[in-house]
Parts: C-alpha cells; structure tokens; sequence
C-alpha cells in the first residue's frame, strides 16, 4: 500500500463537506493510497498561478474524488472537495 500524504484541513470544511457530499477529508485521503489511484489534471479550471488536480482511489468499496490546487509559486496545496463516485 502507498503511503498517505500528510493532511490537515480545517474542520468547517470537512463539516460541509460531509454535509454536502457524505466524506469526510479524513476518509477521503485513503484514495491516495489506492495503487490504482488515478491523478488527472482539471484542464478547465488549472491555470497559470493554480494547478487543479483529481485524485481518484478506491476507499471502503467505493471511488472517492479528492480535488486538489497547487500554486505555482509556492508548495502550499489546498483542497477544495472529497467526493463518493461510485460505490463498488
């Protein structure tokens, strides 16, 4: 198994983000440890000072979407969403 990034979020987030989409960020860091995570680029939405990036993994039988931005002018990453896509 991969080994899993360091996170830290702010707890209001993951609250809505549970609200919103039923993951929490905590849940939803285990798509990068899936092998077969799938990390592809959000061409609409990168731009020049802000990549945006999709994690896709398998977590507790189910695809989970991990939305992520780098700027380029620092190694700060910022999370926007965790998402259930499927459940296996």
């Amino acid at each position: 198994m991969h080994q899993i990034p360091t996170f830290e979020w702010d707890e209001e987030k993951d609250f809505a983000n549970q609200e919103k989409h039923g993951v929490s960020f905590g849940l939803a860091q285990y798509a990068f440890a899936d092998p077969n995570r799938v990390i592809l680029k959000d061409l609409t939405h990168s731009t020049e000072n802000e990549e945006r990036f999709y994690c896709l993994g398998k977590v507790d039988q189910g695809i989970l979407t991990f939305y992520i931005s780098k700027w380029s002018n620092t190694d700060f990453w910022r999370r926007v969403l965790a998402k259930r896509k499927a459940d296996l």
